[in-house]
């Protein structure tokens, strides 16, 4: 787990499905003035250099935030998520993206507050240096899935956690159905949010279901199918994301957005898909 870094990734097309619905959902809890509490717990860095050796090895990017940044035609909800990356950038130009706790931090108000974990050590003291002078925020060098359950349920009984490991091992996929069976158990009317990557394993393919049977109340289920595999079938074919008590709207939005990102980010061949499922409360 310690030699995962996701600025090989950053900006990828997972990362823009994970990053939209996260903005969604955050906006979402916006609407109500009681504070909340954003709970990361696989922070990384919070924030990427797309000019630097990592994010150029593979160049990820390039079939992700890229083919979004010069369109001028994008629904609301994707033009929000370009807008909140060019002004990371601070210029034309896309040079860096944000992560997941700088998105959440953009958004987030006075009266909420995030907990941001990271075990990597490199990772983490970017990540403090990015957010750690703001006090609404704490950056733990810590393991999310053994942090977690100190932070739940918040004082005020609203709060909205971030789920996405690195799935480099079997372990992940197994700490993850647990860490969430113990969570909802403390605080089932909570909101949690599941990335998955779309890889050719059991266990990849086993989560959604896993996730389903844990749900108390209402899920939403959406995947975006983009990605190019190798000819052995491995590779990052697509990415989805699980959300356990998901706002009310958020399938009629994502019923609009789904086939709208897969036409701007399929491969040139317009393979994959999409995939939206919801058990409503």
């Amino acid at each position: 787990m310690l030699a995962y870094r996701h600025a090989f990734h950053a900006g990828n097309h997972a990362d823009v499905l994970k990053h939209i619905l996260l903005m969604l959902v955050l906006g979402h809890m916006n609407q109500k003035d009681k504070g909340y509490r954003f709970v990361d717990t696989h922070a990384g860095a919070g924030g990427y250099s797309l000019e630097g050796t990592y994010a150029k090895k593979k160049a990820e990017y390039l079939d992700g935030i890229a083919r979004l940044w010069t369109r001028d035609d994008l629904p609301p909800a994707v033009a929000d998520y370009v807008a909140l990356v060019r002004e990371f950038n601070g210029a034309k130009h896309l040079k860096q993206y944000p992560g997941s706790p700088t998105i959440a931090q953009a958004l987030t108000r006075p009266q909420d507050n995030l907990r941001l974990f990271e075990l990597h050590p490199t990772d983490h003291r970017i990540l403090a240096s990015y957010l750690g002078d703001d006090k609404r925020v704490e950056v733990k060098m810590a393991d999310g899935f053994d942090g977690l359950k100190a932070q739940l349920p918040p004082p005020t009984r609203r709060g909205l956690v971030l789920m996405d490991p690195s799935y480099e091992g079997e372990r992940d996929y197994a700490k993850v159905v647990a860490t969430l069976r113990e969570a909802l158990a403390r605080f089932a009317e909570g909101t949690y949010m599941v990335w998955y990557p779309q890889v050719t394993k059991l266990a990849a393919a086993q989560l959604p279901k896993r996730l389903q049977s844990l749900a108390p109340k209402g899920w939403l289920h959406a995947r975006l199918t983009v990605g190019k595999t190798d000819a052995q079938g491995f590779g990052l074919a697509g990415s989805g994301v699980f959300i356990y008590n998901p706002p009310f709207t958020l399938h009629a939005q994502l019923n609009e957005l789904l086939p709208w990102l897969h036409g701007a980010l399929k491969p040139e061949d317009g393979s994959g898909g999409w995939l939206l499922d919801q058990r409503a409360v």
